[in-house]
């Protein structure tokens, strides 16, 4: 009865003390969330408690599994089983209490900062950061189980006395993968280009969607997603239209009749600016700014707060021009000359008069 009573007490009281503790915990953030509603550091704290729940069982029975007397023939390959489920526990543990800070803290700046590019720039910095520590915590847990292993800690010894001969290796055989590190950590820091930041790369217009530590995700207007490796934009040129001032100017470029009347096409051009929300009021105008022999190149300057902004404004100044002109004086859009081309109208030779038809021919003389 005694050898049946035991493992139940032990393994029951490990579950019991690991729910009490993580619902004691679990009320514990709920009251300090709600004393500092300013920061979400509690609320998000709260997402350890699966993690830490298992730390607890598992170290709890760790500590007692010898007092269950279960498969006493396989204790030690038990016991080596839990150390590395602990192990591994508490590396999820503490990933998850850094993404809690980390996000916590963004949280908290992006909330009380109106300036957007260094918002974005923090958010590219902590992503980064996160990502690294999760990587450093992995290689280290990974590490720490493999010791765990007798076998692992005898090579050991031969593993460090040959380590100058692997780094070389290995950084020759991952140079790229190196370089990649190494650039992404250099976007982060360098202020290159930030999650969120609108970039002309390779022809192709979009928004940095995710930067990690080997590749950049840019998502296009078009809803596509072009994965570049992070080493591009420390070795190539790129536009990056969200670095500094947001603002652009933009440009509509109107091919017309010699004959169009540009300065009611000033005046209408304001009438539309004016109309829209999308124009920020800083600039704008319609000059002339070539000419050929049959047309006038026409150039409408307008201005707005962002990419997204003047792309939509030029369209609607393209679109409604262009009506305006068609309906109101359609003598200026360009035409197509038909006419033919002055000079000789026929090159070909006369043609030979047709012979007389003799029956239609009078009597002839008669003989004399």
């Amino acid at each position: 009865m005694e050898s049946a009573l035991r493992p139940v007490l032990v393994i029951g009281s490990a579950v019991l003390v690991t729910l009490v503790v993580g619902w004691i915990g679990d009320k514990l953030m709920q009251a300090a969330d709600a004393r500092h509603p300013e920061t979400p550091l509690w609320q998000l704290l709260r997402r350890c408690r699966i993690p830490l729940q298992t730390v607890l069982c598992v170290a709890m029975l760790r500590g007692g599994y010898r007092a269950t007397r279960i498969w006493p023939e396989h204790a030690a390959a038990v016991e080596q089983v839990l150390v590395l489920v602990l192990i591994a526990a508490s590396a999820w543990l503490v990933v998850r209490v850094a993404a809690a800070v980390i996000d916590a803290s963004y949280a908290r700046y992006a909330a009380t900062s109106r300036n957007v590019p260094k918002v974005r720039r923090l958010r590219t910095q902590l992503t980064l950061i996160q990502r690294t520590f999760t990587a450093v915590v992995g290689v280290i847990a990974a590490a720490s189980m493999l010791f765990t292993f007798p076998e692992m800690r005898t090579v050991g010894a031969s593993m460090l006395a040959s380590a100058g001969l692997i780094g070389i290796v290995a950084g020759v055989a991952a140079q790229s993968t190196l370089s990649n590190l190494f650039a992404g950590l250099q976007i982060a820091f360098g202020d290159m280009v930030r999650i969120g930041d609108t970039v002309v790369v390779d022809g192709e217009w979009g928004e940095v969607e995710e930067i990690t530590l080997t590749y950049l995700s840019v998502r296009t207007w078009d809803e596509r997603r072009i994965t570049m490796p992070v080493s591009y934009f420390t070795s190539k040129p790129f536009e990056n239209w969200s670095r500094g001032d947001p603002r652009m100017t933009g440009t509509v470029f109107f091919h017309l009749d010699h004959s169009a009347p540009v300065d009611a096409m000033r005046k209408r051009l304001l009438e539309i600016l004016e109309q829209t929300s999308e124009w920020d009021r800083r600039a704008w105008g319609l000059v002339v700014i070539d000419t050929t022999p049959t047309t006038i190149q026409l150039r409408a300057l307008v201005t707005a707060k962002d990419s997204g902004d003047i792309f939509n404004l030029r369209c609607i100044v393209r679109e409604q021009l262009i009506d305006w002109l068609r309906c109101e004086h359609p003598y200026a859009l360009p035409r197509i000359a038909t006419a033919p081309a002055p000079g000789r109208h026929d090159d070909r030779a006369p043609e030979a008069a047709p012979m007389p038809n003799p029956d239609h021919l009078g009597p002839g003389p008669g003989p004399q």
